[in-house]
Parts: structure tokens; sequence; C-alpha cells
């Protein structure tokens, strides 16, 4: 296999323009064929590439709609938190979860 290989190599250095015509036709027909299937037989994956939400121009409605609804539900728990502060009932749970629902509230108002 070796001898073979370097057969073909000295032949192709001994003769440069066939190997250049020899490659130009190769070449030439490997695009052609490619085109052809491009055309003819179009790969699914090729079209299902989806724009990023970062790039788009608008933004969907209901993302911020969730967003707002979710904001108004965690103000409702921290008012009833608030409550049961205020009757001196608070546990060391409802502490963690105030600072979750703190944290939760920023993200969503911040838009993270």
């Amino acid at each position: 296999m070796k001898s073979t290989i370097k057969r073909w190599t000295v032949y192709w250095v001994k003769h440069p323009k066939k190997f250049f015509v020899y490659s130009m036709v190769f070449l030439s027909l490997s695009f052609m064929g490619s085109l052809i299937q491009g055309i003819f037989y179009p790969s699914e994956s090729v079209f299902k590439i989806k724009v990023p939400q970062l790039y788009t121009k608008k933004l969907p409605e209901t993302t911020s709609y969730n967003h707002e609804k979710e904001m108004q539900n965690i103000v409702e728990e921290l008012k009833r938190l608030k409550e049961k502060r205020d009757r001196h009932e608070l546990q060391r749970a409802d502490s963690l979860r105030i600072e979750y629902l703190y944290h939760q509230y920023q993200k969503l108002k911040n838009g993270h």
C-alpha cells in the first residue's frame, strides 16, 4: 500500500497539469452533486433553526403576562405572611419562604 501511494505521488508530481485538471473535475462534480442534493433533497434539520428570543424584535406578550401574574401571586403570599407576622405566628420556615419569595420577585421585576 505504501508503494502504491508513493507511485501515485511520484506520478502526480511529474504531471501537475493532469493532477490539477482531475482535481478540478472532481471538485466541480462534487459541488454539482451537493447542489442537486440541496435543491431536490433538502435536509429538514437545516430549516428548523430557531432564532434566540434575545435577538427577536418583538417579545411574546404572554411572557410578560405570566410574569405579572407570578408577581401578583408572590405579593399575595407575602401579604399573608405579613399578617401571620402581625399575629406573632411566624416560624423559621416562614422566614426562609419570605426570603425566597423576595428573591423571586426581584428576579421577575428585573427580567432575569
